[in-house]
């Protein structure tokens, strides 16, 4: 039901603010308004986690970035994040990730982090209230250079949605946030996109590398290199994910996937190059790129 989406929502973005806290449960409940026993059986129903393994884990992630991004104390990390501990962090970061948070900061591999999770979607439903202004959709060309990409194909998918049926979302999406601040500065992570070949499209999932990458590939990852070539941007400026979402996507698909190139002196590349899709509502909106070569 939304209505259980909505409180648990509402329990993830306190736990967000206040991770913190050395008693979660207990004080996050009486604000939400909810018993602790209803809390974390609700929260369970609709993540799939218990609220300790959450918390936890969320923790550890957001440790694992600051250790990864800055150069605090590990200590200071570890109280910020709720830890009791350096060791405490220490033990959890050696069992969860195999290796230290010092040697982590050294080399910082793939690694499984837990990322914020989301369970309040977009409503598809027919009857929603069209908001979004077509008149924003804008066309433009981008030069994309040869860069390598990490990631999995998945052959059965064709879309997003369909991709997730096939692998853990979280799990994907951990070890991908893990490669944020070495991502390339373009393909950067969460870029996903689809191979294009004969009509037929396939959907795949990760981050651009830099070229110079030689660390180790989560297992179902593979790295492929791809070739410079310009791209013929389809995008839509930031907007309310909440409301606008589906129209967004639905209006900037439709018109990448039915757009002549040679309006604009070009031909598809889709042999050669992939095409991306980079969603950050909140950020810069939604983009779809397909990749083109001079007439």
């Amino acid at each position: 039901m939304k209505e259980w989406s909505e409180t648990v929502q509402r329990m993830i973005d306190w736990i967000e603010r206040n991770a913190d806290q050395p008693r979660i449960l207990e004080t996050m409940s009486s604000e939400i308004g909810y018993s602790p026993w209803y809390c974390s059986v609700l929260f369970h129903d609709v993540t799939g986690f218990t609220l300790k393994t959450y918390v936890s884990r969320r923790r550890l992630a957001r440790a694992a970035e600051e250790i990864r991004d800055t150069d605090e104390r590990i200590l200071d990390i570890a109280v910020k994040n709720g830890f009791s501990s350096q060791e405490a962090l220490t033990r959890l970061f050696k069992e969860q990730f195999g290796c230290t948070p010092a040697a982590y900061r050294k080399n910082p591999v793939p690694v499984p982090l837990q990322n914020f999770k989301t369970v309040l979607f977009p409503d598809y439903d027919e009857k929603r209230i069209k908001t979004m202004e077509e008149s924003r959709m804008n066309v433009r060309v981008e030069f994309i250079p040869a860069h390598k990409y990490m990631g999995i194909w998945e052959e059965r998918a064709e879309n997003y949605c369909d991709f997730w049926e096939y692998h853990s979302c979280d799990e994907v999406c951990g070890f991908v946030t893990s490669m944020d601040k070495m991502a390339h500065p373009i393909v950067t992570a969460h870029t996903a996109g689809w191979v294009n070949k004969g009509g037929k499209k396939t959907y795949f999932y990760g981050t651009g590398i830099p070229s110079d990458y030689n660390g180790p590939v989560p297992e179902g990852f593979e790295i492929r290199e791809i070739p410079e070539s310009y791209y013929l941007v389809f995008e839509y400026p930031s907007f309310d994910y909440m409301k606008e979402n589906a129209d967004v996507m639905s209006a900037v698909e439709k018109l990448a996937w039915n757009f002549d190139p040679s309006e604009k002196g070009f031909a598809w590349n889709e042999d050669v190059c992939p095409d991306y899709q980079r969603h950050n509502p909140e950020k810069f909106g939604y983009q779809v790129l397909r990749p083109v070569k001079k007439l």
